[in-house]
């Protein structure tokens, strides 16, 4: 009972996506008059990814008080967090160039369909710099109330955030609306979800209807490619930065301590449900309890190894899709630098997953019809996502341990606790 009540809604959500598909297949191109459903589920999430972002962000940052006094710790865990994502993003695209998600395909059928839905024309390419300054600014405000201008947006409400923190009391006001503002959009944002599986379906049957089974493939292609990145990352990375933390001692007081925390990222699909398993498993580790008490909460609206992993996964699956070169250098950098992005970054925002594929559409130019396409890898990665993100905050804990305590940090505290053990 516990299991379900936790995965109902992705339950659902997968049941009404089959179901379009299956519909989908059964009544061919006929199945384009349920689209409109669809077309009312992403108009009504796009209209709300502004200001949901710039709330969010800023309100994060604005009430982000008390944290100046664990300057060490906090730059270690900001380190530590942008290695693990930067490995992560390498990794994925790496699985991606090795298993494509979609080539096998029939794709050329696919093309042809979505020609109709062209991602935006390049024009001719400006200076590194012009490019620089038009990728994080815009001449005016009122270019920052569109979807297309997602990351200046972004930068705009840090600075807002930034600000509003470092104008202390004063700004009080602006912060506690800011928050509130939040809670707003994020109930807008659970009201809308009601629909989801009924939006999504309907534009699922219709992208069936339209690709074909073909693209089924890529999906069945995708979460194995992902199921075995998360295996290698798991078993294999995580091993490695235990290793770097504590040596040996390390990798055996991890693996002994990993496995509760491990369960239960799967059976919760949720990072924050894991806080209280994850802090009594560094505890266990020797981790301090400052570092211990400052990381997992914060790892777990942060860290997101796996999403990173899904970021990669999804950016590439619309590549293939529009046909799009995956081979230039200068794409190459996109793919990591957007997946780092959307899953180290908007990660961090409540209801983040669905932004941040929003985000994908908006920086590559991608048409709406996107989202719904890609909103289904984020549904069937779901589980293994959440075990490498929450499951990953254990190790990172004592990568920090390591920077903020020195290399013998794990004898002092396998030594402490012997003491304790026999007093």
């Amino acid at each position: 009972m516990k299991f379900l009540r936790n995965y109902r809604f992705t339950l659902i959500l997968l049941s009404a996506i089959l179901l379009g598909g299956v519909a989908g297949i059964y009544f061919g191109p006929k199945a384009a008059v349920v689209k409109p459903f669809g077309d009312l589920f992403l108009n009504l999430m796009f209209m709300l990814i502004v200001p949901l972002v710039f709330f969010s962000i800023a309100s994060a940052i604005a009430n982000m008080n008390g944290m100046k006094r664990l300057g060490k710790i906090m730059s270690s865990i900001l380190l530590v967090f942008l290695f693990t994502a930067s490995v992560s993003a390498i990794l994925g695209f790496a699985g991606t160039s090795i298993i494509q998600p979609i080539e096998p395909s029939d794709i050329d059928a696919i093309k042809q369909v979505m020609s109709g839905a062209e991602v935006a024309e390049e024009t001719e390419q400006p200076s590194f710099l012009t490019q620089l300054v038009n990728t994080f600014t815009v001449s005016d405000f009122h270019l920052l109330l569109s979807r297309s201008n997602m990351l200046q947006l972004i930068v705009f409400a840090l600075f807002f955030g930034i600000s509003t923190a470092l104008v202390g009391e004063k700004a009080k006001p602006v912060a506690d609306f800011l928050s509130a503002a939040t809670g707003v959009m994020m109930k807008m944002v659970s009201l809308i979800m009601y629909y989801a599986p009924i939006g999504l379906g309907c534009y699922f049957a219709a992208v069936i209807g339209e690709l074909g089974p073909q693209i089924l493939e890529g999906y069945a292609r995708s979460f194995v490619l992902y199921l075995i990145l998360t295996v290698i990352y798991y078993f294999g990375f995580f091993t490695l930065y235990a290793f770097i933390a504590g040596g040996k001692a390390g990798v055996q007081v991890f693996w002994k301590n990993a496995i509760t925390p491990s369960v239960t990222a799967i059976a919760t699909c949720s990072s924050a449900a894991c806080i209280p398993v994850n802090l009594a498993a560094v505890r266990k580790m020797g981790v301090p309890k400052d570092i211990a008490e400052t990381i997992i909460p914060l790892g777990a609206n942060t860290h997101k190894d796996g999403s990173v992993f899904g970021g990669v996964l999804k950016i590439v699956f619309l590549f293939a899709l529009f046909g799009k070169d995956l081979t230039s250098v200068s794409n190459i950098l996109s793919i990591l630098a957007v997946a780092f992005l959307v899953g180290a970054v908007m990660g961090a925002i409540p209801g983040g997953g669905m932004i941040g594929e929003m985000l994908i559409i908006s920086v590559y130019g991608f048409p709406p019809e996107a989202l719904p396409i890609i909103a289904v890898i984020s549904t069937i990665i779901d589980a293994p996502a959440t075990l490498l993100n929450s499951t990953g905050n254990t190790v990172c804990a004592m990568l920090v341990t390591r920077l903020v305590e020195g290399k013998n940090w794990l004898g002092q505290a396998l030594k402490l606790k012997d003491r304790e053990e026999t007093a």
